[in-house]
């Protein structure tokens, strides 16, 4: 049991402090909440009546409630105001000198007892402690926007905090209806850490112009099951502010070039360009603080030029996997008439049954009628000769994950396929430019990266190379709004645009259980609830594979040479183990007592 905290003061009532106020008060702690001027809490106090007000227009509190809550709170200007409060949490902005001078007065000002804590998401908790006599009575109690909703705090400790004190916060984590992850003071603690070098990544691709901001925003919410898109997102927080954090993360982190903060950012701040609050960022806004996305000169437009598409009515899909096999669903459920063609009839006989009981679930699930199941299954042609590839529109290859195998495929289409044949690949990231040039016809080639499972995932990312027609282009992407999936147009490079920002994310996240930095549990718990991500990285890493994990990898590290992308060396050695994740029964859990 940790000790009662009859009272508690928030200084700061921007977004964030005007949160955590919210948060105490709907506990039924009383809470001083304190700012600098009068101007300032006035803004702060509107800021939380609105978050209220909303609140009881959606049925999610009641009125009395609302002023019971704002009853339990006490408005004032400067730090005098705390002198008796148990608790102090500091949510100023996040700079250093700040905050060290604030907590160098509310040492000055507080009961000699009372615990200092700053929700601080970047700078050395450490740092700040030194600026009082009690550094071992200051902690880290990190909270997510909005404070209201989201359940993650990381309790952040020094090497002097004391256990009490930690214990302390860990109790009251948990009557605030929280979830803590405790951990010791880094960088970018957890969340931060992971979350801004795929950040930094994905903005570092519009500045190399290798995909719109659109189509990488919709490639991580589609393909990874994101609530917000990067791009969206930096938006959201604030470029300053992301700027501010990567580049104390740089700083303090060991000068780890993913967290060097792209010069694109600083551009962007320096023009005045900071994301929602100031009405335009990497997306423009109807108003400063809206949400609302207005068209400017970025956002894409149908060009009057755009080549013709070629007519695809008949497809060819090479290849006996779950990929291949939910591929020729796809296309066989658009109305598309479909050849598979595997490596024997046996193999067709169960690509074929594996079809048909994925459609016959999609009856059972009322998605599917069994006239369109009937004529889905009527549509396709089973062979286990790429002869009869002979007359198809479009062929697309969804083999084994090695270039040496694709290459002989795509020289063999080459020879038997009739002019004009769009030639795809499902590779996730090998080069397509290799497959290409396999061939005599490098303009008909094109990546088609579908998402497993293909039936049940709305993107595609088709991958042109440099020597890729746009006709090429333009049929496949025609295709893909005929079979109902969000295209997304990117370079060849390896890893696309999703695993080229979620594999060295997963990467990351196994380097900080390999620095004994954090476990497994606390990690997933972090970007889950502290980001909203559907999965954590260590559940996400054993349903991907460790094996397919480390190739992806080691295909991102050999091409771009990247220091941070070298694959963590216990990837490795769990891949070396056999522990390859759910498929074998361990990964970085062990299911095989679950």
């Amino acid at each position: 049991m940790g000790r009662e905290f009859g009272s508690v003061g928030v200084v700061g009532l921007g977004t964030m402090g005007a949160g955590i106020v919210e948060v105490f008060a709907r506990s039924g702690v009383a809470v001083t909440a304190v700012e600098i001027s009068d101007t300032a809490l006035h803004r702060g106090e509107v800021t939380m009546r609105g978050s209220l007000d909303r609140a009881v227009a959606k049925g999610k509190l009641s009125a009395a409630d609302r002023d019971a809550l704002l009853g339990r709170v006490t408005f004032a200007v400067g730090l005098e105001a705390l002198h008796e409060v148990d608790l102090v949490i500091e949510a100023v902005p996040e700079h250093l000198d700040l905050k060290q001078r604030i907590f160098a007065e509310l040492d000055r000002v507080c009961k000699p007892e009372a615990i200092l804590a700053t929700n601080t998401s970047s700078l050395s908790v450490t740092e700040i402690s030194v600026a009082t006599t009690r550094p071992n009575q200051v902690i880290g109690m990190h909270f997510f926007n909005p404070a209201p909703i989201m359940k993650l705090v990381e309790v952040v400790r020094t090497v002097v905090t004391s256990q009490d004190v930690v214990t302390d916060i860990e109790a009251l984590c948990e009557r605030l209806g929280k979830v803590d992850v405790t951990i010791t003071d880094r960088a970018g603690f957890i969340a931060n850490a992971l979350l801004f070098g795929y950040l930094n990544q994905a903005v570092s691709m519009v500045e190399a112009k290798y995909a719109t901001r659109e189509d990488i925003d919709a490639a991580m919410k589609l393909g990874c099951g994101l609530p917000m898109g990067p791009l969206a997102l930096m938006d959201l927080i604030g470029l300053d502010t992301a700027y501010e954090i990567l580049d104390t993360m740089y700083r303090r982190g060991g000068r780890d070039r993913r967290h060097a903060p792209v010069p694109l950012i600083k551009q962007m701040v320096t023009a005045g360009l900071l994301g929602r609050k100031s009405g335009r960022g990497f997306y423009t806004y109807e108003k400063p603080g809206s949400p609302v996305v207005v068209a400017d000169e970025a956002t894409p437009v149908a060009a009057d030029t755009t080549p013709a598409s070629r007519h695809i009515t008949k497809v060819g899909v090479v290849g006996s996997g779950t990929m291949a096999t939910g591929i020729i669903e796809v296309f066989a459920k658009a109305g598309f008439e479909v050849v598979s063609v595997t490596r024997g009839a046996e193999k067709s006989a169960q690509v074929c049954e594996r079809l048909k009981t994925s459609l016959n679930k999609g009856v059972v699930r009322g998605k599917l009628t069994e006239q369109d199941r009937d004529a889905a299954i009527g549509r396709v042609t089973w062979s286990a000769t790429i002869d009869h590839l002979s007359d198809v529109d479009l062929v697309v290859e969804a083999v084994v994950e090695e270039l040496s195998v694709k290459k002989a495929l795509f020289a063999s289409l080459d020879e038997i396929c009739k002019p004009g044949v769009v030639l795809a690949t499902t590779t996730s990231s090998l080069p397509v430019i290799e497959c290409a040039v396999a061939t005599e016809r490098p303009a008909d080639v094109i990546g088609l990266h579908f998402f497993n499972p293909a039936p049940v995932m709305g993107l595609v990312e088709v991958v042109r190379t440099i020597r890729t027609s746009d006709a090429t282009v333009k049929t496949a992407t025609d295709v893909c709004q005929a079979l109902a999936k969000h295209a997304v147009v990117c370079a060849d490079r390896s890893g696309f645009v999703v695993n080229a920002l979620l594999f060295p994310y997963l990467n990351d996240a196994v380097k900080m259980v390999e620095a004994s930095y954090s476990t497994a549990d606390d990690i997933d718990y972090a970007m889950k609830l502290g980001c909203g991500y559907p999965m954590g990285p260590f559940e996400l890493l054993d349903v991907v594979g460790l094996d397919v994990s480390l190739a992806i990898q080691r295909e991102l590290y050999l091409e771009l040479r990247e220091p941070g992308f070298a694959p963590a060396p216990l990837l490795e050695h769990l891949v070396t183990a056999g522990y390859l994740g759910r498929k074998v029964g361990r990964g970085f859990r062990d299911y095989s007592k679950r």
